[in-house]
């Protein structure tokens, strides 16, 4: 929502700024100009990208749009199934985790907790780490090295998104000059045709270069700049999930296990420790944990 704000904004801010400098807005309005870039820009990015990187653009975008991705809400989530299942592990045994980690969209205690069931990336993360443990064979040290391992695969496989729409946002401008330099072309071939002509079909082309430099800056560019920011939170989000299982991994109780999640989490996030006292409190007593 914060997006759209912002794109109304921008339109307005340079409409607005073009009207009160005396300018026909009617002049803005090229449809040749915006053929060139937008076609040119989209067949640049079939080239340079395969298919299913182009879809995940598409579903980066359109979160950008509808907004969300991690919040305190999201992390109080994260950090209260932590303390469930760690203290299922502790009650029960670390077999006890068996069927909910094997089985989390059946699973009672994964179902109190909606967003982590609809995060790709959460939950098979803790899932898939916590089935290590059931195995048995694989010390403290080597689980957290692995979750490293996908976190830093997570992260990289993630930022080619937004670098290839900054690069498409940083060839805006140059497409605009070739869309500039085709109005000109067909500006010479109106030489004969009055001051008037001429004018009007020069004014048109250098709404190409405009195009192509406030699409860029304006539009494309933020856009890349804020799908770097969700995916950096959505890493951070797995950074947390690390925090907290290795540090039950290596024989911490479950509040302190939570704790080193919680500190993990970025300050604009994260819960204070009173308030995730008081949750783990009110779990113990309803029953929950």
């Amino acid at each position: 929502m914060l997006a759209i704000i912002g794109i109304v904004v921008v339109i307005v801010g340079v409409v607005g700024g073009f009207s009160i400098a005396g300018g026909e807005l009617l002049v803005l309005v090229q449809p040749a100009e915006f053929i060139t870039i937008g076609f040119a820009a989209i067949g640049s990015m079939l080239i340079s990208v395969p298919i299913k990187t182009l879809k995940t653009i598409m579903g980066d975008i359109a979160g950008v749009i509808k907004g969300g991705g991690p919040d305190r809400s999201l992390y109080i989530e994260v950090l209260q199934l932590l303390n469930d299942l760690f203290q299922i592990a502790r009650k029960d045994g670390i077999i006890a985790l068996e069927p909910h980690v094997n089985e989390p969209k059946e699973s009672a205690v994964f179902q109190k907790y909606p967003r982590i069931l609809q995060n790709h990336s959460a939950l098979p993360f803790i899932c898939d780490t916590i089935k290590l443990f059931l195995a048995g064979s694989v010390p403290a040290h080597e689980i957290e090295s692995l979750m490293d391992a996908e976190i830093d695969t997570h992260h990289e496989e993630a930022q080619v998104r937004p670098a290839t729409l900054a690069r498409v946002g940083d060839s805006l401008p140059g497409l605009g000059i070739v869309a500039a330099v085709l109005g000109i072309i067909v500006t010479m071939g109106k030489m004969d045709a009055g001051a008037a002509v001429v004018g009007h079909h020069v004014a048109a082309a250098l709404v190409g270069t405009f195009l192509g430099v406030l699409l860029a800056y304006g539009f494309v560019n933020p856009l890349a700049a804020n799908i770097e920011t969700k995916l950096r939170s959505d890493s951070r989000l797995l950074y947390v999930i690390k925090a907290g299982i290795t540090a039950f991994a290596k024989g911490m109780a479950p509040s302190v296990s939570v704790e080193f999640a919680r500190r993990a989490i970025f300050h604009s996030e994260r819960p204070s420790f009173e308030e995730v006292e008081e949750m783990m409190r009110q779990a113990r007593s309803t029953g929950k944990s």
